[in-house]
């Protein structure tokens, strides 16, 4: 299929290099000049912007944007619907907030545009490994898109079948392939936040047990008690076997490995938004979240006083997504 990426940021220019790499078309645009003439030598084809992007895709175009939530996103999906004619999709695969999807999608269905929303996980590891997909909108525009869907995700490939879901008739054969149509406009990037939520609370807990496990060599304790624990072992061998393995305990074992102290990182760690949203709609739906929100407020406290806890939160931030550090 033909479409253009709007935003070849850590995430949009691995999207449009894994869609070209299984046969798709690709127009890409971004205000950084060197970002499209990069994606252009591989093969796209470069716009000077949105207007040249309407010129360079056959009808019905597809717009797939990859930038950052919040007034990037919103002014660009403004622009495209005032550009774009009946007919079009436009999606929004960053990590927008479900409410302004929602309101968008009735903005282009006035103008009988499609709007799509996909929640997409896989950071910088997802030209290789591929992206996991949470995505919003009607069926028959969602099925339209499917190719690409199809080609961003991980596939199925080593991972175990989950037992007996081969029997249950209510199960979507593409969650197996790593993406699955959640519902309809803001489904998507509604469950994409939640994710992020959880993903808030695994790493918390990964920083506190490692904190825990480094602070038992401490001068405070008893001689006997203290033990000098070499954190890159406890994180490697965590990953064989171990029930609480993950991929993320896999950044973390990398991160260890190359420095145990994490001297490169201050320990003081952002949050994106989504951990916010995550809590915000637990409070509208009265539903207790005590582990996400502790998670969320330990950010917020990280960047005050920091701790080796809050350094692996940022190896680990950095590790799957490339987010370095926010100079204080």
């Amino acid at each position: 299929m033909q479409l253009a990426i709007i935003g070849l940021g850590r995430m949009g220019a691995n999207i449009a290099r894994r869609l070209m790499r299984r046969g798709h078309d690709i127009v890409a645009f971004d205000r950084d000049r060197a970002q499209v003439t990069e994606l252009a030598a591989e093969g796209a084809i470069g716009a000077k912007g949105l207007a040249d992007i309407i010129d360079r895709l056959e009808p019905p175009r597809i717009f797939w944007v990859m930038l950052p939530a919040g007034a990037p996103t919103e002014s660009t999906v403004e622009a495209l619907l005032d550009l774009a004619s009946p007919g079009d999709i436009v999606i929004d695969g960053g990590n927008t907030f479900y409410r302004d999807d929602i309101r968008r999608a009735r903005q282009a269905a006035g103008k009988k545009i499609a709007y799509v929303d996909v929640g997409t996980s896989g950071g910088v590891w997802g030209l290789e490994r591929g992206y996991c997909m949470m995505i919003g909108g009607e069926g028959a525009i969602v099925d339209y898109l499917d190719p690409i869907f199809d080609a961003l995700a991980p596939g199925v490939g080593t991972i175990a079948r989950t037992a007996n879901r081969a029997n249950n008739a209510h199960a979507d054969p593409r969650a197996e392939k790593g993406y699955v149509h959640v519902g309809p406009v803001g489904a998507g990037h509604f469950v994409k936040m939640i994710h992020n939520g959880i993903e808030y609370g695994l790493m918390q807990a990964y920083a506190e047990g490692f904190d825990i496990l480094k602070g038992k060599s401490s001068e405070q304790l008893p001689e006997d008690e203290r033990f000098d624990l070499n954190l890159t072992d406890i994180a490697e061998v965590w990953r064989r076997g171990s029930v609480i393995s993950s991929w993320l305990l896999d950044l973390t074992a990398t991160a260890l490995a190359e420095d145990q102290m994490l001297e490169a990182y201050s320990g003081r760690v952002a949050d994106s938004g989504e951990g916010r949203w995550t809590v915000e709609a637990a409070m509208e739906e009265a539903v207790p979240a005590h582990v996400l929100a502790s998670a969320l407020f330990a950010r917020y406290r990280s960047r005050v006083d920091g701790t080796f806890g809050g350094k692996l939160l940022s190896a680990m931030r950095f590790g799957f997504g490339g987010h370095v550090e926010i100079p204080q």
